[in-house]
């Protein structure tokens, strides 16, 4: 098909006449008209919808009490996954901290994603795949290079590292706001000679995130850097949000995460969020 955009009012119509058009990998505008609303969900409540493609990213500012549901569609999407606090963003993900709390090392449903402030930036409330990994992080452009021959964002194989960098630019981010994410849908296990052992996916599945402060979310849809296939391998992931109700304290199951849900409750209050 021959497209005129020859000069500008041929190239207002050619845009004009895409008006409509669908891809497989878009944000749905509004969310609820989204062809994939997680069952039971109205979607008239949804404030985020989209289908991340394989090799994308995306980001959102979310509310506090926000429900997450990560989807990966065909056993093959990784999400690596970044939060920050939406209201002062120097506040972040600390891995160290997710996995020391609450004296857990594996991610899974119940576990806290804590910042280094010792409050709880995220919970994950669900979970069907139990293949995760709080320890390697993300690809960097010097692994995918050597791997995969390339990096580039808009490439074949971009790294997740160069994702996460566009995805932070969108929100005054910078490559000094990015630490180690966390990833889903793709496992890992630590040996006990120290090793890491590779358990990959679990097939489709879910992961539901709740947002205990208002969040800036980055993530990024790119193989796990220590994926062994030689080929680069990611499927599609779905991301579906809604409005649902803060984790309280009690609710917390060890003292040390009662403190972290304390410490959160009490930030939130005070600033009437």
């Amino acid at each position: 098909m021959t497209r005129d955009t020859s000069t500008v009012f041929a190239a207002r119509d050619d845009a004009r006449a895409q008006g409509g058009t669908s891809a497989d990998w878009m944000p749905y505008l509004p969310a609820s008209t989204s062809p994939f609303v997680p069952p039971g969900i109205d979607p008239t409540t949804l404030t985020w919808a989209e289908t991340v493609a394989p090799g994308g990213y995306t980001s959102k500012v979310v509310a506090r009490g926000t429900r997450i549901r990560l989807t990966d569609v065909t056993g093959d999407a990784c999400a690596h996954v970044l939060v920050h606090s939406a209201v002062a963003p120097w506040e972040r993900l600390n891995v160290a901290d997710t996995q020391k709390i609450p004296w857990q090392a594996y991610l899974g449903a119940g576990h806290p994603l804590l910042s280094g402030d010792g409050r709880v930036l995220a919970t994950i409330v669900a979970d069907t795949s139990a293949r995760h990994d709080a320890f390697c992080g993300t690809s960097s452009d010097a692994w995918n290079e050597r791997k995969y021959g390339d990096a580039a964002p808009e490439g074949p194989s971009p790294s997740g590292r160069a994702l996460f960098t566009l995805a932070a630019a969108k929100h005054d981010l910078t490559p000094r706001d990015l630490p180690p994410s966390v990833s889903f849908f793709q496992g890992v296990r630590v040996e006990e000679d120290g090793s890491f052992r590779w358990l990959g996916s679990a097939g489709p599945a879910e992961v539901d995130l709740l947002a205990e402060l208002p969040l800036i979310v980055l993530i990024a849809n790119t193989a796990h850097p220590l994926d062994p296939r030689a080929a680069f391998t990611v499927g599609p992931l779905r991301v579906h949000a809604w409005r649902a109700t803060p984790t309280r304290p009690d609710d917390a199951t060890t003292p040390e995460t009662h403190r972290a849900y304390l410490n959160t409750v009490d930030y939130a209050e005070a600033r009437g969020l």
